[in-house]
């Protein structure tokens, strides 16, 4: 097959785009002519010049496609405009879909985020059936999913054949803008001083992430969504988990869920007065839920995931030391002798 991915120069379409070469099909990657490639490097592909708002150049981009992934977004929120979050996840979405459309293309594969589903209020793993249940104005990265996903939904309906992914937190290697691998590189420099909160997260594979792609674009069903993921953990057993593969010492601050909102609003306004801080206020809030999904459904469908989380995590933090992310220092040196 001849598939066009969007994003392909980012964490999870470089993958996308290795999966489906070693796969024996033939690749081509829309990117702008200023797009560092380096998350490319050892990837075949043809490239394709345009943006994913430039209808002109998806049209020409999808030409000829079998599949179109469309992986591009603002994926790391916590530092994009809010308008320009919307623009590309939202304007960006109906815009590929428009072009696959009318160039012929047989399928889409849409990267959607679990970010779009739940979280259940009593705290149990939602599943693709869920609505968002989160303000807009506090998770505006979900809820432009949410929005990208009823563009899908609607063209679906007129008879368009696209398969939803929600993928989970994404670790493994070649993170190259730390969307979530800055886990592991906070975990090696401030281990101890990582505050702790009471609720828990959702991880998988970049790898898998990549694999449950491909099956979606073979096997998938028209119009439903997938959760892509591997494992949930509450935070405590999350990073006790990274510290024991980075070799620091386990992170013990406790952070009640009371003090969560007032956390959110000292950083929000911090980054009101211009600081530039690697977390928002609305991630910290959500620091007190646990936001576990069900996975089961893409198991099935799609196949069980491949690498375990701490095969997962060890892969990563190898990468991040491999390319000069982390340097060696006493502390570490210190833990990993004793």
């Amino acid at each position: 097959m001849r598939a066009l991915v969007t994003g392909g120069t980012g964490f999870v379409g470089s993958h996308i785009v290795r999966a489906l070469t070693a796969e024996g099909h033939d690749v081509r990657v829309l990117h702008r002519p200023t797009s560092r490639l380096d998350a490319l490097s050892d990837a075949i592909y043809n490239s394709a010049l345009g943006d994913i708002l430039d209808l002109d150049a998806l049209k020409a981009a999808s030409e000829g496609c079998d599949w179109v992934f469309h992986v591009a977004a603002v994926a790391d929120y916590w530092r994009a405009d809010t308008r320009k979050l919307f623009d590309a996840n939202v304007r960006g979405t109906q815009l590929v879909l428009q072009a696959a459309r009318e160039a012929g293309v047989k399928r889409v594969v849409f990267t959607s985020s679990a970010a779009a589903i739940g979280p259940r209020a009593d705290g149990q793993p939602a599943d693709e059936s869920d609505p968002f249940t989160l303000s807009p104005a506090h998770f505006p990265y979900g809820f432009s999913k949410v929005l990208a996903e009823r563009a899908v939904a609607e063209a679906v309906v007129n008879g368009q054949d696209i398969v939803i992914t929600n993928p989970v937190v994404i670790l493994g290697p070649g993170d190259l803008n730390m969307i979530s691998g800055d886990f592991v590189v906070k975990t090696h420099r401030l281990s101890w001083l990582i505050p702790v909160p009471p609720g828990g997260v959702a991880v998988t594979d970049v790898r898998d992430i990549a694999r449950w792609h491909v099956r979606a674009a073979e096997q998938g069903v028209t119009g439903e969504r997938y959760i892509l993921g591997t494992e949930n953990y509450a935070y405590h057993r999350w990073f006790t988990l990274l510290a024991d593969v980075v070799g620091v010492p386990r992170p013990g601050l406790p952070v009640p869920a009371a003090v969560l909102p007032l956390m959110a609003d000292v950083i929000d306004l911090a980054r009101r007065a211009g600081l530039r801080l690697p977390v928002d206020a609305n991630q910290t809030r959500l620091g007190a839920r646990s936001i576990y999904f069900q996975f089961d459904k893409a198991w099935q469908a799609l196949g069980a995931p491949v690498f375990s989380m701490r095969t997962s995590v060890e892969d990563t933090y190898c990468w991040y030391k491999d390319h000069g992310f982390i340097q060696e220092n006493w502390m570490t040196r210190f833990f990993q002798m004793i």
